[in-house]
């Protein structure tokens, strides 16, 4: 897919419209009509998609400092499309998450958890970050809930599958650590024998 340079994108922004506007004052709309033209369909493109895809592109590539940078040079995420809209949040909440800000990676998942993702993939995705991020907080049964929405999505992707089969295995191994800590405890408070007291001096 062929990606303009943001900053060129602003430039040739600046260039059409701005040419168009003096052209229409020197010699009137009937000229500068092909340059406005091109430069308010640059700009719209800029509002619908914004910077998504360049820092998509960037996020594979583990540069989280660029990719933040570049995603907040879309001004207006309100106005993106709506699928656009959803993965910048996605991409915010990723970046969140690779700072160790938990809870704002949280409210950015939730942010796109509540637009229309384009696959059960991009779904489970977010339901899994979110079952994680309340996972490192303990909040196990809030984890188990979105675990178990993302179990009922019909997931394609492989890699996406492995993670959801580890964090699985990982809620299932903390159920037995609890069970087991939990009969520890019952064996300890067992009454058994008479306890001998200390010796009075």
């Amino acid at each position: 897919m062929f990606i303009i340079n943001i900053y060129l994108k602003f430039a040739l922004i600046a260039l059409f419209l701005g040419g168009g506007i003096l052209l229409t004052f020197l010699n009137g709309f009937v000229w500068s009509w092909p340059l406005l033209l091109i430069g308010l369909g640059l700009l719209a493109s800029y509002f619908l998609l914004g910077t998504v895809t360049s820092t998509a592109n960037l996020i594979q590539t583990m540069d989280f400092d660029a990719a933040e940078k570049r995603l907040n040079l879309t001004k207006f995420p309100g106005l993106l499309y709506i699928t656009n809209r959803a993965f910048y949040y996605i991409m915010k909440g990723s970046i969140k998450m690779n700072q160790g800000d938990n809870n704002g990676a949280e409210e950015q998942f939730n942010n796109a958890l509540n637009l229309k993702l384009p696959s059960d993939n991009e779904k489970a995705m977010v339901l899994l970050q979110l079952a994680n991020i309340n996972a490192t907080k303990n909040k196990w049964n809030s984890a188990k809930n979105y675990f178990s929405q993302a179990k009922k999505l019909k997931v394609s992707e492989g890699q996406l599958k492995d993670q959801m089969n580890q964090f699985e295995k990982a809620l299932n191994n903390r159920g037995q650590m609890k069970a087991a800590q939990g009969t520890s405890k019952r064996m300890q408070m067992r009454p058994g024998g008479k306890r001998r007291r200390p010796k009075m001096r």
